[in-house]
């Protein structure tokens, strides 16, 4: 039971409310946005909550135990606060959100409804409805580690420890030419193999796109051009002449690690891990156990 203030009960008691809702969102980059459905601002907390933002939210589901309270958001597209194209570009992407019911006449009685993050959006071109998230949703986050022979590690981080800037894993690259909107064209790397880049990343260093990051699905050298394919296109148009910088692709396996990355030593997989076949072996003579299913193994040699 939510426990309320003894002046915030008195005024709810009294059966003639002015009540009123505020939102607040604190992205990731650390803006921060104020939101309430009444009809003048409202200021608590160091944030101005704007008056008729268009906010609004449904009724929020709570739950006892460790069961995932959620809800849904729903708003008007603003130019001045909340914009398609900040959506777009991934800025609201886990921004926390504060949901309070307020006594506007007297906003130290107040009651904080719900707090969490913000998680699916969509948007049309006048609105954008959105999934909130509590804090309880943490709790369905993976903790451990998985025994498994791919490694486990993004290239690049602490536990990897290889250095992306090494050169040759890194390129930068100029856009000559695009198609489909996720097909890029650039000048030949003759000193790199193709497929280098498959399963690596795009950095864009300028255009619209400036500060994202998009994965590599094809990398292939055509007609005297270089030719990447991503897997999802960007947020905004890639146009000629954008700067960009490649990262090599890691598939994750051991032989990998070893042969292109050097970085063996740090591999984070368990490649020589028994497989099915070991685990239903029996004795026999001149078996050949692999880590393959004996069900795939009678397949092979049939």
């Amino acid at each position: 039971m939510r426990e309320l203030s003894t002046d915030f009960q008195a005024h709810l008691d009294t059966g003639v409310t002015t009540l009123c809702r505020c939102w607040r969102i604190r992205r990731t980059d650390g803006h921060e946005f104020g939101f309430s459905d009444h009809d003048v601002d409202i200021s608590f907390e160091n944030t101005v909550f704007a008056a008729a933002s268009g906010m609004n939210a449904s009724t929020l589901q709570s739950a006892s135990g460790l069961s995932v309270d959620n809800a849904e958001a729903v708003g008007a597209l603003s130019s001045d606060l909340i914009t398609a194209t900040d959506i777009e570009a991934g800025l609201y992407d886990d921004a926390e959100i504060w949901h309070w019911i307020v006594n506007w006449k007297d906003t130290a009685q107040r009651s904080l409804l719900f707090r969490g993050q913000l998680g699916e959006i969509r948007h049309g071109p006048n609105a954008f409805e959105v999934e909130l998230r509590s804090l309880s949703d943490r709790l369905n986050t993976p903790i451990g580690r998985s025994y498994l022979r791919t490694c486990s590690a993004a290239l690049g981080d602490q536990k990897c420890q290889f250095d992306i800037g090494t050169q040759g894993y890194l390129t930068a690259i100029e856009i000559a030419r695009v198609t489909n909107k996720k097909k890029l064209y650039f000048k030949p790397i003759s000193s790199i193999e193709d497929r280098w880049f498959v399963g690596g990343t795009v950095r864009w260093l300028s255009g619209d796109n400036q500060g994202s990051i998009s994965l590599i699905q094809r990398d292939v050298t055509e007609k005297s051009e270089r030719h990447i394919e991503l897997k999802n296109a960007p947020a905004f148009p890639v146009n000629p002449t954008d700067q960009a910088e490649l990262v090599a692709g890691c598939d994750k396996r051991a032989t990998t690690c070893k042969e292109k990355f050097a970085n063996i030593l740090n591999f984070q997989g368990f490649p020589f891990i028994p497989g099915d076949d070991w685990a239903t072996a029996y004795p026999v003579t001149g078996g050949d156990y692999q880590g393959q299913s004996i069900t795939n193994k009678v397949k092979s040699q049939s």
